[in-house]
């Protein structure tokens, strides 16, 4: 039984991109693996842009400071 989490940034994901990327990903494991699709399940986290860094700063923070 396959679990895969996937960790996104929460900023205008849409439900329909979701379940498009969930059904995406099922058939990659059922065609690469040959893991079952009733099987497999994927779980979306979203995470808030100031709960997520890089570059020793926050998201927000860095997008900010791109933007500029």
């Amino acid at each position: 039984m396959p679990f895969i989490s996937v960790r996104i940034t929460r900023d205008g994901v849409t439900a329909q991109q979701k379940a498009q990327v969930i059904q995406e990903i099922t058939q990659t494991m059922e065609r690469v693996l040959n893991k079952d699709p009733a099987l497999t399940h994927i779980v979306i986290e979203e995470i808030d842009t100031d709960n997520w860094g890089y570059a020793g700063m926050t998201t927000t923070a860095y997008r900010k400071q791109q933007a500029q």
